[in-house]
Order: C-alpha cells, then structure tokens, then sequence
C-alpha cells in the first residue's frame, strides 16, 4: 500500500472504529461483533507501524500508551470543580427551594433531576476536537493530571465526532467551530458497574488473591494508579453529566441532549416543572434502585435554567442552585446492647446483635446477624461497642465493624455458649467448620425451625400454614413433628383462635394437596444438613427413587454432581438414622405421596439461563427447576457467559444489558417450546 493510500485507510479506520464504538458505548448497541472490532484495531495498528509518522492522539490503538509515571502532575481548574450539598428528605428539599425563593424571589423554578452515580468525577478537556486532558477534582480548584489512565476508558471518545442533531442550530454551529478551533471540557463519573465487580472479585477469589471492597473505591484506585496498563486491566466506563463550556445550551437538559451527539453516555435524568415531581422521580428510583448496572446513592436535583443557576451563585464549595437529594442510607452507626444466640433448623448456633433502634435503607433496624465464633473474633466487636451497621436490599442486616476508637472501657467480650441456650445440650463444632451446633434431637428450637422449614414454599409448600400457625398448633398440642400435620381435621383447628369453618377447612384441604410432592422437594423438606435447593434436586434427578436414595452408599453419594465428601457423610449418615426412617415411613403412611422425577434428555446440558419480569404461565422458581432438570444452569446476573435471556413482563435492567452483549433475547412461550 502506497503512503497516500495508507493515510486515507487510517483515518477511515479511525472513524470507523470510533463510530462502533459509539454505538456500543453510548447506544447500547452492538454493530459488529468484538472479534470483527479487534480485526480492525489490529489493521489499524499494523499501518501505524508501517507509517508511524501517522500517529495521532485521537487513535484508538494509543489508549495504552507511555511508561508508568513516577508522580502525577498537579494541575489546576479554570472553573472550579464544585462539591453538591447533600439533603436526606421531603422537607430539607422544600426547605431548599424556600431559600432559593428568599434569594431569587420568583413563582417557581423548573429542575432537571439525574441519577447520581457513586462514582469518581473527572474532567476531560478536547482541544481542536482531541482529547489534551483529563484531571481529577482535587480540592476542586487544583487536581491531579490523569490523561494516560482515562484514556483507557473506551467509553470516553478521544476525539469528538459528532454523530446525530443537536438541540438548535446555534448550539450546532458553535459546537462545530469549537471542535475545528477551540476548547469544550466535560464532566462526569468514572465507575464500573456492579456486574463488572463481582466478576473481577470472583476472579480474584479463584486466584486466591485479596478482593476489593466496592465498586466506588475501586475506580478511584485505579484512576490513580501510575502504571495505565493496570487502569486499562479495569472494567471502567465513564458517564457525563456535564458541559463547562458554553455551547449556547440556555438549560442543563440541554447538556444531557448534547453530549450523546458528541460521542458520551450520559446520565438517566427527566425535567421536572416542580418539586413534588421530583419527589415522585427520587421514590421510583428508589425502589429500583438494585436493579441499575451501577451504584447509585440518590438523585441531583439542579435549577434546570443556567441562567438562573448562575444568578444564584455559589455558596461555600458548591451551587446553591443544586442538590444531591441522596437516599436513606444503607449504613449506619448505633450501640451494641446485647448479644442472643438463635438455633436453626439444623442445630446452627447464630449470635445476633441486638441494637439501639437505627434507621437504614429506609427500615428501622434491630437486629443483626454476627455469623459465627470466628466473625467475632475477626471483627474483634464488644457488648457496648459503637458499631458500623449495613443493609443492602432485603440482606439481613449484619455488623461491617466496631469503632473502637469510641469505647469508654465498659464494653464487655462476648463469650459464646458452651451450651445451648435452649435445651442446654452439649454444643459440638466439627474439625473444619466454623458453626457451633446443638446435637440434641430432641432440641425445642431445633424441632421448631425444622416445622417452619418443612412447611416452606420450597419443601412442601403448604399454603396459609407458615410459622405462626405452626407455632399456635404446637402450643395447643396438635403438631410436635412433621407427620402430625397430616392427621389434621376441621374439628382439631376450630376450638383455636382465628379459626373459622372456612380457614379450617381451607387449611386441611391446602394440607392435603401438598400430600402429593416431586422427590426434590420432599428432600429439601427432610432438613437434611447439607442439603439444600439444588442438592436436592440433583440427588432427586440421579437417584430414581426415595428407596434408592436411601440404600446409596457414600460411595454413590459421592458421584452425585456436587455433593463432595462432607455432603455424602451427611447425607448417608442421615438414612442411617431409625428416627428419620421412621419418619418418613409416617408421613407415608399418613398419605404422603413422592413423586420421583422423569428421567429426562440432558437437552439444555451446558446452557446457561438468566429470568428476567414477571412470567405468566409459571413462576420464577418453577421456571429455573426446569432448566435444571434439564440439565441446564440458571444465572442471577447477566454476562456473556449466559445462553439465554427469558423476558417475562416488565423485564428490568437486565434486558438492556443482554441486547448491549448480544445475548439470545427469548420469550416465555419460546422459553417453554426449549424446555418442553
């Protein structure tokens, strides 16, 4: 290839590149495949080489580029990089608005509301279009030069193309002059997305290396690493939310328009013409809050007019014209009162916090579980201590640390039982475990936990028959074991309180269509230790029958996929116990119908799916149980090791993000023509 040619295929190349680039990075959409773009990455570095006089900035193969730093240069901000005041409620948010009435005294004043990314804010500087600098906030008038780290970041373009309309035509004429001649700075968030963090961590973990602790800390870190080539070893993105440069855009929503054209993702945000609409945005974010790719912690709420937002100026370190209105929060501080112990349906013996009253997530909270012996000894947590408290979704709260720098030199260790705080019988714990159980058959609370997991949706799934119900049938002496439930009658449940001929004859009728139960699910109900869902169901499908299960060898038991030794012990240990085949021989006796599972065709082997909205014509579980009968493996998150897509109703964020990797996107009823 001639020099002239080979300069023309660069910047075709480099347009092009840019071009896929955008419509993955910013459209969501795939237009072509990852090995077809690394082709022409590769083509592009090949002519580089050839033609190195060619080399430019904006080229996709000079993300990666340079020696490692030995510092960074400071570097300072021409508009400063301004913090946000945070408020916590409804009322802290009118009281807001009251104070910008008291300066800028009008009817109202429109906003833009926008997710506000837990990430680590930048600013990125394009000269004649290129990108000459990125920089970190610093102390928001002088930063720190991370240029070479941020170029990694594919979703940051290092040249401005615009692709798409702009709001006017003099927003589209100044841009245009600016990218021939002239400055535009952008800011916005370096984050990585929840997906992205537990593979990495998981990958970690198999490497048997440390794992990171959140996602927000780590984007910081790797921004701030000296070396590129370990930022571009990151799963970083970048999202923008913001033009320092006047482009002629009169509002902030504006901006939100502008930047996608210019080659940026941007932030999720609405127009809001009052307040209690932005109420109404910050609780429907809020209770979806779980389901979007990365971390959020509330919603930026900025007077949507610039020229309004520059008339009511600055106050300290930030906008008076703009607020992060963050949700409640999901960590918290509070006292350590007392420390209780709870047995579990398998004997587990688990210390609970009990706490000064605090609110997280939106929930008071009172409890927390301390796991194990070994969880406090690591912790190094004492009665009285103050406590670092955190919720996630609906995890049960658990304690992350003391802050012993607060003790006053009354709080006291906490020793753990060497009995059990119910029956009193001895507690053992066996050689590589880290629970503490009650051997005791015979163990009130043990026998209890063992009922309401016998009864639970999963097992036998009896429905109107949950804990409370099983409590009052025990204290009038109806139930004390499994099969008790089955001998159940209308005249046994009337004399109790709440009771009436319809929710008597409701509850037998609901106890005697459970009668008839998979295998599966009759050895999740038998609360064998080790056994939980999916072991289940893969003792169910390997084992034809109850009776074979029972006569298996530990040697069998061990074949079975995933069982493992300690499993096979447990389990062989269990079907040697009289006690426990007289159980089962009772329940049978008293109708208890197993049915074992058809053997079927592995015709989904090494197919892996992910359920996403609300199915029609069975439920979620139900749905995954087929797959894994069929051999197949269900997911919780989308990556590009998943087959298969099942969008159900109203899917969620993982639709989105299957359609971004080129995921097999399946309907319910394609979804059920595959399984059969």
């Amino acid at each position: 290839m001639e020099k002239e040619q080979a300069q023309k295929r660069i910047e075709k190349l480099k347009k092009a590149i840019n071009h896929y680039r955008y419509l993955y990075h910013v459209l969501d959409k795939q237009g072509i495949s990852e090995g077809a773009l690394d082709s022409l990455k590769h083509e592009l570095w090949k002519l580089e080489q050839e033609y190195p006089e060619f080399i430019s900035k904006d080229s996709p193969t000079q993300r990666v580029e340079g020696k490692p730093l030995k510092y960074f240069r400071k570097v300072g901000h021409e508009t400063p990089m301004l913090s946000i005041e945070d408020i916590f409620s409804e009322k802290e948010l009118f009281d807001w608005q009251n104070y910008l009435k008291r300066i800028l005294p009008r009817e109202d004043f429109g906003y833009y509301s926008e997710l506000k990314i837990d990430g680590f804010a930048v600013t990125l500087v394009y000269e004649n279009g290129i990108l000459k600098q990125g920089s970190t906030r610093g102390n928001g008038l002088i930063g720190e030069d991370v240029t070479q780290n941020l170029k990694t970041i594919e979703s940051i373009p290092l040249r401005l193309y615009p692709q798409g309309v702009f709001p006017s035509k003099e927003i589209d004429k100044k841009i245009r002059e600016k990218i021939e001649k002239g400055v535009i700075e952008v800011r916005g968030e370096v984050y990585i997305g929840k997906s992205d963090f537990q593979k990495l961590n998981r990958n970690l973990e198999k490497e048997r290396e440390k794992t990171f602790a959140n996602p927000r800390n780590l984007a910081a870190g790797s921004i701030r690493q000296l070396d590129p080539k370990l930022a571009a070893s990151r799963p970083l993105r970048f999202l923008s939310y913001d033009i320092v440069t006047d482009l002629g855009q009169k509002r902030h929503s504006e901006e939100h328009e502008i930047l996608p054209v210019l080659g940026f993702k941007t932030n999720e945000g609405i127009i809001c013409s009052s307040l209690e609409k932005v109420v109404r945005y910050w609780k429907e974010v809020s209770k979806r809050r779980d389901k979007v790719p990365f971390q959020i912690d509330g919603v930026v709420v900025t007077v949507n007019d610039n020229s309004l937002l520059q008339k009511l100026g600055r106050a300290g370190k930030g906008m008076r014209g703009n607020r992060a209105f963050k949700f409640a929060p999901e960590q918290s501080t509070t006292k350590l009162e007392k420390v209780i112990f709870q047995i579990g349906r398998t004997g587990a013996v688990t210390p609970v916090a009990v706490l000064d009253p605090v609110e997280i997530g939106g929930t008071c909270i009172t409890r927390a579980t301390l796991h194990n012996e070994d969880e406090i000894k690591r912790l190094g947590v004492k009665i009285g201590d103050t406590v670092v408290v955190g919720r996630a979704g609906d995890v049960i709260p658990d304690i992350i640390k003391p802050l012993p720098e607060l003790r006053t030199g009354q709080e006291r260790e906490i020793r753990f039982p060497k009995e059990c705080p119910v029956c009193k019988g001895k507690l053992v714990k066996e050689e590589d475990q880290a629970v503490w159980r009650c051997e005791n058959k015979n163990c009130g609370a043990v026998k209890m936990e063992g009922l309401y997991h016998f009864v639970s949706k999963k097992a036998f799934g009896i429905e109107g028959l949950g804990p409370k119900i099983i409590d009052q049938l025990t204290d009038a002496g109806l139930v004390s074991s499994a099969p008790d439930i089955f001998e159940l009658e209308e005249g046994d449940l009337l004399p109790l309180e709440r009771f009436a001929e319809k929710s008597a004859a409701n509850l037998v009728e609901a106890i005697d269509l459970s009668k008839q139960i998979p295998l599966n699910r009759f050895i999740f109900a038998l609360n064998i230790r080790q056994v939980g869902e999916e072991t289940a169901i893969d003792l169910a499908d390997y084992f034809s029958s109850l009776e074979e299960l029972e006569k298996a060898s530990q040697e069998d038991l061990k074949k079975v996929p995933d069982v493992g030794v300690v499993g096979s012990k447990s389990i062989y240990q269990w079907f040697r116990d009289k006690t426990n085949l007289e159980l089962i021989e009772r329940l049978q006796k008293n109708g208890v119908k197993i049915i074992p599972l058809r053997k079927k065709e592995k015709t989904l082997g090494g197919k892996t799916f992910v359920f996403t909205g609300s199915l029609e014509s069975l439920s979620r579980d139900d749905a995954k149980n087929k797959v894994r009968m069929l051999g197949g493996g269900v997911s919780s998150s989308v990556s590009r090791d998943i087959d298969y897509l099942v969008a159900g109703g109203n899917p969620g964020s993982k639709f989105g993000k299957a359609k971004k990797l080129g995921i097999k996107i399946i309907s319910e009823n394609e979804f059920l023509k595959i399984a059969g």
